[in-house]
């Protein structure tokens, strides 16, 4: 009833949060208008008054530099002055209007609007000033559009978390009524055992027989738990004779805690008895015995009350069993169950997320390629220049969360190169981005412990800095007050499987350690920790809550181990395990410049279903002076290369409705097998993409567009 209740509640979440947004968004456009004309109609009224004194004081030439300077800074398109007449005395020539303003009024998109103000001094109005503005308020409007856009995206995101939510907390009840349903079958098997145990009571001499014969202990002792009688199997149990532990007490045979659950369950039984004048009914325990080496043993221990003639406790008879192995296996199978339902929620939770990320990184081609394309024509003192840079910047963040979705969902299509560790951190110590977090924490101190000449592993650098970056970043934040992280690198063979946080198996290892002097983790974070945007960290400074989850992911994919050891108020150790290989570490690549990317007039064919990105690519190849042809899919692409020759072919790798990149691609080479080939996708099946590789695809790069890595790409590809 609870799950159709909040099913029927995020239903309706959506709906009423797009209403609200719309009616919120339409609103402030409302505001927007208003205010900007207010403002437009002051700046009138503050033209005319300085006319008015550069009248009286004749300075004509004063008033055209002034209402020049102001056409040029409010995008006036024209500005006259006339006399109380109504004939003109003064016009500023019109202005041609250019760039992405220019494109925009030509679409009439900006609307123009006829403002004027009257010319007075000392109270009469001696003429007044007219102008032609341009309202230039669609670009407040578009970053207002696009905020309000990403706010319904989270709230999409924050609702299909909560269904997940709900069904896993469905399986769990499920889990509790099966654990429930196998407890009550436990405690009927022990009813079972009970009796058994009374017959054993009933009959000494036939009592003494299986207790020398059965490998179970049968004991009995006095109410101050000093032991009266031991079957001589005891020896093989735990080392002591019967003689032995005639001189011993349960003090001297139990651990300290389990003393303690002997001691209140009987005090119980004793309770319950004289309230009731029942004291037939036997226990069940296990406790935790010491043998006579100084070693401990599991044991499974059933017990009862001797009673007397006068119907009270006289003493306590029971059976021991050794369960060490049992309770071993029972630990191993938690500890391996508790790894699977990690490993299923994580599944679920990226399954989620990498399909958000999808239809992102699509959107967001837009934002973020085309401005960098105007970026490359204005001028850096253009009016226009900060904010089509501020869009291209907010773009690039928002495909850096797109890209830790599909990280996380472990869909993100990854280079797998030959790499040194040590090089990987030793980069991310001289990054920007490291610097900045040490200015949010000026009291943590870095060291490095890296193992010389320590072999490759084979992987993403560009997934594994980012794994580095949040683990160092989430070890100063476990350190408000101050204190050292050190990174640690050491090649380790694992001849047998090692239990930990998760299961690391055999084989050879290049392992990274991040260690902090913190708070540590509680055990109940321990069980979260890799949940996508589950944190404890300052939201706004430390991210968005998929830290750890990109670093499981990664580690993942790079089909290595994750284990943990932390102890609250002593710090934490995180330990990566990747797979070690050998070859040699290939030479870093320098940054390319925009002259090293440009073309030489070659032929590019653009593949894509979707018309933007067709047209994004397009502008940035025609840019790099190459070329550029484009079709709507692999059927047009295979008729085009027919009779179309080109040196290079940009295929997007998922089209629909027709044939996907991979099918294309091998329809492309069954007529031309040596034609160079790049794929791109924003998000695809990695085994898809590995197939194309396999077949010859020159290379892969990611959505969306950027100048610098299609460019590289293309040289690349066209330089072999």
């Amino acid at each position: 009833m609870d799950k159709f209740r909040l099913s029927l509640y995020l239903k309706w979440v959506t709906p009423i949060s797009l209403i609200i947004l719309t009616v919120l968004f339409f609103v402030i456009i409302a505001g927007i208008d208003t205010f900007s004309e207010k403002t437009a109609q002051a700046r009138m009224e503050e033209h005319a008054r300085v006319v008015a004194n550069n009248l009286w004081n004749f300075n004509l030439e004063g008033i055209s530099d002034y209402l020049s300077l102001a056409s040029e800074s409010y995008g006036y398109e024209s500005l006259v002055i006339t006399d109380h007449l109504g004939n003109l005395f003064w016009k500023i020539p019109e202005r041609s209007i250019s760039g992405i303003t220019g494109t925009l009024l030509r679409m009439h998109l900006i609307p123009k609007l006829r403002l004027s103000a009257p010319v007075i001094y000392e109270g009469k109005v001696i003429g007044s000033v007219e102008t032609i503005w341009l309202k230039t308020t669609i670009f407040l409007k578009a970053y207002t559009f696009f905020a309000f856009l990403l706010i319904l995206v989270v709230i999409f995101l924050y609702i299909r978390i909560l269904e997940e939510k709900a069904t896993l907390e469905e399986s769990v009840r499920k889990r509790t009524r099966e654990l429930v349903e196998s407890n009550n079958a436990l405690k009927q098997e022990i009813i079972e055992r009970s009796r058994v145990e009374e017959a054993l009571r009933e009959s000494v001499e036939k009592h003494i027989f299986l207790a020398e014969n059965i490998n179970d202990v049968i004991w009995t002792m006095d109410l101050k738990f000093k032991y009266t009688y031991v079957s001589p199997v005891s020896m093989k149990l735990h080392g002591w004779s019967e003689e032995d532990l005639k001189h011993l007490t349960i003090y001297d045979t139990l651990t300290p805690e389990s003393v303690e659950i002997v001691r209140k369950m009987f005090a119980e039984q004793l309770k319950v008895g004289k309230e009731t004048g029942h004291y037939n009914s036997s226990v069940t325990l296990i406790l935790e015995m010491y043998t006579k080496d100084g070693s401990t043993l599991y044991c499974e221990i059933k017990a009862s009350f001797i009673m007397g003639e006068d119907n009270k406790p006289i003493g306590i008879m029971g059976v021991t069993r050794n369960i060490t192995e049992r309770m071993k296996a029972q630990q191993e199978k938690d500890a391996l169950e508790k790894q699977l339902d990690r490993s299923r929620k994580m599944e679920s939770l990226g399954l989620l997320a990498g399909g958000v990320a999808h239809d992102l990184n699509n959107v967001l081609s837009g934002i973020v390629s085309y401005p960098e394309i105007l970026l490359l024509d204005l001028p850096k003192d253009s009016p226009l220049y900060k904010p089509i840079r501020v869009i291209r910047d907010s773009g690039l963040k928002a495909a850096a969360i797109v890209e830790d979705l599909l990280t996380l969902a472990r869909r993100g299509v990854m280079t797998k190169d030959t790499l040194g560790l040590n090089h990987i951190i030793e980069d991310y110590l001289n990054s920007p981005e490291h610097d900045k977090l040490l200015s949010y924490h000026p009291h943590v101190t870095i060291k490095t412990h890296l193992e010389n000449n320590i072999p490759s592993i084979k992987g993403s650098v560009h997934h594994i800095k980012k794994s580095i970056m949040n683990l160092v970043a989430n070890a100063a934040e476990a350190q408000p007050k101050g204190g050292t992280i050190t990174l640690s690198t050491q090649s380790r063979y694992i001849d047998q499987p090692l239990q930990g946080y998760y299961t690391v198996g055999e084989g050879d290892y290049v392992v990274l350690t991040v260690s902090d002097q913190g708070e540590g983790i509680s055990e109940n974070d321990m069980q979260r920790i890799f949940e996508p945007f589950y944190t404890k960290k300052v939201m706004g400074r430390s991210g968005t809550g998929l830290g750890l989850a990109v670093v499981w992911g990664t580690v993942q994919d790079h089909k290595g181990y994750i284990n943990i050891k932390s102890n609250l108020g002593q710090g934490t150790d995180v330990e990566l395990y990747f797979p070690l290989v050998r070859g040699l570490v290939p030479e870093r690549e320098k940054k390319a410049t925009i002259e090293s990317i440009m073309g030489k007039d070659e032929r590019i064919l653009v593949v894509d279903d979707i018309h933007d990105q067709r047209e994004i690519a397009t502008r940035m190849l025609t840019r790099l002076n190459y070329q550029v042809y484009s079709v709507s899919s692999g059927e047009e692409a295979v008729e085009y290369l027919k009779n179309h020759p080109v040196e290079c072919v940009i295929l997007d790798m998922i089209m629909e409705p027709g044939m996907d990149g991979l099918d294309t691609y091998k329809r492309i080479i069954a007529m031309t097998p040596d034609q160079k080939t790049i794929i791109v996708s924003g998000y695809s099946e990695t085994d898809r993409v590995r197939e194309a590789q396999q077949l010859g695809v020159a290379d892969y790069i990611k959505k969306p567009y950027m100048l610098e890595n299609i460019g590289m790409a293309i040289r690349k590809v066209l330089d072999r």
